[in-house]
């Protein structure tokens, strides 16, 4: 159903069963897949590219213009998966010259007031809890939750499976399946009631819990502590994620926690 108040570009491409309620807006190059509900009030500019059964709230801007001064009008995207429900007053940026889109995954749930900004890439099943705000080449990982009032800071990777405190601000990189908390925002253990919920077994946890003391609760430093946990652990796949982004970090890990931290 397409409320009559609704004003839809002809050239947008809008597939079947799409619901899109009173007074939003569709521009020219915007794609919708089956299914998707778009709700009253909602802007989708030029560069959207939404998945299938999506649920976008009153207030949304989707596809807007980077706010980033070196933006000049090249074409670039913002892709959404299927099955994202996007709350609202959200905004999501398309991309710049830098990556081209900006790219929200399926199965997420960005709850009201979240900023996605430009060239962001955020996994699958990432929730981003209200008022969430992601600076410029943000990459969250699948299965993060970032909790309410949360900035990060651009170019941040943030990895799999972490659980971000409420009011946090991010300025380092945060490795997969870890909590993080404090300000400075510090490590702060491991994911454990997260992981559990997405059938880790008892024996990853504890091998993932492991690998984490040495990295962040020895006294050794990082490099040291990389070359332990390769000498030290057999080889898995849970290994291989953590020291894969370990490795693979610009920007610096986030640190242990002390109590003069």
């Amino acid at each position: 159903m397409i409320h009559k108040s609704a004003i839809i570009s002809p050239k947008a491409i809008i597939a079947n069963n799409v619901t899109i309620e009173p007074f939003s807006v569709i521009y020219d190059d915007v794609e919708i897949g089956e299914g998707s509900w778009i709700g009253p009030n909602v802007t989708i500019m030029d560069g959207a590219r939404i998945g299938k059964n999506c649920r976008i709230f009153p207030g949304a801007v989707i596809s807007g213009i980077p706010q980033d001064l070196k933006f000049a009008g090249e074409v670039s995207y913002a892709v959404i998966g299927d099955n994202t429900t996007i709350r609202e007053c959200v905004t999501i940026n398309r991309g710049t010259i830098a990556k081209g889109k900006t790219v929200v995954g399926s199965d997420c749930l960005l709850m009201a007031y979240v900023h996605v900004a430009h060239d962001c890439i955020v996994g699958n099943n990432v929730i981003l809890v209200n008022s969430v705000g992601l600076a410029g080449e943000v990459e969250v990982d699948d299965w993060a939750i970032l909790s309410g009032n949360t900035v990060v800071h651009q170019f941040v990777k943030i990895g799999k499976h972490v659980m971000i405190s409420g009011g946090s601000l991010v300025r380092s990189d945060v490795p997969p399946f870890v909590t993080a908390a404090h300000e400075p925002l510090a490590y702060a253990g491991v994911n454990s009631l997260g992981l559990k919920r997405r059938n880790f077994t008892i024996e990853q946890i504890n091998k993932i819990q492991d690998i984490y003391r040495v990295i962040f609760q020895s006294e050794l430093n990082l490099s040291n502590a990389i070359e332990t946990v390769k000498a030290n652990f057999e080889d898995c796949e849970i290994k291989k994620e953590i020291l894969s982004f370990i490795e693979s970090s610009n920007r610096g890990l986030i640190k242990g926690y002390t109590k003069n931290h």
